[in-house]
């Protein structure tokens, strides 16, 4: 058998978009004993984490958190909200929402999938900006036996680095008087991108623990709103596990129906104080600041950002696109191999074509630095040809746009 090794000496820069490091305040937490899930201790915990991924989520109607990744909580939301059958449209902005839209049609629902016409850079538009919530409101006005019964979008495209206006998708259901559900995947936005649950009048939010709550993949979350609780007592696609209501029950006194994770809820619960104790709206401030550093040192190189508009860059990771004839699969393997830093691949349409550097979470100007330095290097040793210094225009950049003075964590 193979030696399991991959820790060679010093810190890996794991600089994918998520999973993402994981901060030792939190590991630490992790590593106490497990207690028992009936018992009073385990109820207090459950309640504090309850209330505080509340406060993440910017909500104050109920929160699931099961033991699962985002995919369960994918299908969390849609088996909780439709029936068999049910038309749904799907919005794609990239490789996650063309995985959603495939999940659903395992489900048997009818899935409709819309998005921006033509290419751009050898790559569907659609996959370098946003949700255009103009097509959504077209789509939804034409319907008027109102068959579509959810529309389905991603917030933070991970697979992209492109940030949609979820604000604006609410607006244009409203403006073509639609009842259908807003289903958001925030899977990747949530804790770094601005989100708002209530006042953006989403049905169902899903997440996972492993972005910016920087916890190891394990926790999938949906965050409900009233009009989806009772959505829920009508549909009839077939669910025991997933199924929210025997959950919200159980929760008002902190507890689960099944065996939750306990060690990560210690987790969650830590990265929870960690995020509020900082002040979402200095989170969010210090990944878009990270985020314009990155988006630098791609224009100082002379290369493309993936996301075409820059209104929609996201703050959670940069996509990088290669030279025409540059197989950036090689290039972030070189890089992986020579300087021990682990970039996103390109997936899905854009595989080959592009990579991805994450910074959220547990990250700060000198990771980001390091990551850049490592682009830089096997960009180079690769062969492609770069037209200045990325990590002189970060280093700049940072430099001259200092991070406000933060408590310690």
């Amino acid at each position: 058998m193979p030696q399991l090794d991959f820790h060679p000496s010093g810190r890996h820069f794991l600089q994918i978009p998520g999973p993402s490091p994981v901060p030792d305040r939190i590991l630490r937490a992790m590593s106490l004993p497990t207690i028992d899930h009936r018992g009073p201790e385990f109820g207090q915990l459950g309640l504090k984490v309850l209330a505080d991924v509340q406060k993440i989520f910017q909500t104050r109607h109920p929160v699931m958190i099961y033991p699962s990744s985002g995919t369960g909580a994918w299908e969390a939301a849609l088996v909780n909200t439709l029936s068999p059958g049910d038309h749904v449209l799907m919005y794609e902005t990239g490789h996650f929402a063309f995985l959603w839209n495939k999940l659903a049609k395992r489900l048997g629902l009818q899935t409709e999938v819309i998005a921006m016409p033509g290419e751009d850079g050898g790559v569907p538009r659609s996959w370098r900006h946003g949700v255009q919530a103009n097509l959504i409101e077209q789509r939804l006005r034409q319907d008027s036996a109102h068959a579509i019964k959810a529309v389905c979008v991603v917030h933070n495209e991970t697979s992209t680095g492109v940030t949609s206006d979820i604000a604006a998708v609410r607006q244009a259901l409203d403006a073509a008087g639609h009842p259908a559900l807003l289903l958001v995947d925030t899977i990747s936005g949530l804790a770094g991108a601005d989100y708002q649950h209530d006042a953006w009048g989403v049905d169902v939010s899903i997440s996972g623990s492993q972005k910016g709550l920087m916890l190891p993949p394990g926790i999938g979350l949906n965050a409900l709103s009233p009009k989806a609780i009772e959505a829920s007592k009508q549909a009839k696609l077939p669910k025991a596990f997933w199924a929210w209501d025997e959950i919200i029950d159980m929760n008002r006194n902190g507890y689960w129906p099944t065996t939750p994770n306990t060690n990560l809820l210690y987790g969650l619960s830590e990265a929870c104080d960690m995020l509020l104790g900082q002040g979402l709206s200095a989170v969010f401030a210090r990944h878009q600041r990270w985020a314009a550093g990155a988006q630098r040192a791609v224009r100082a190189w002379g290369l493309e950002i993936q996301c075409a508009d820059a209104q929609a860059y996201s703050p959670i990771l940069t996509g990088v696109m290669m030279p025409e004839g540059v197989d950036a699969d090689a290039v972030r393997q070189l890089i992986y191999e020579r300087f021990d830093c682990s970039l996103g691949t390109g997936l899905g349409k854009i595989k080959g074509k592009m990579f991805r550097i994450g910074h959220l979470g547990d990250c700060n100007d000198l990771t980001l630095i390091a990551a850049i330095a490592a682009c830089e290097m096997g960009m180079k040793v690769s062969g492609v040809k770069l037209a200045a210094s990325g990590v002189q225009a970060a280093m700049d950049y940072f430099s001259a746009n200092p991070i406000p003075a933060l408590k310690r964590a």
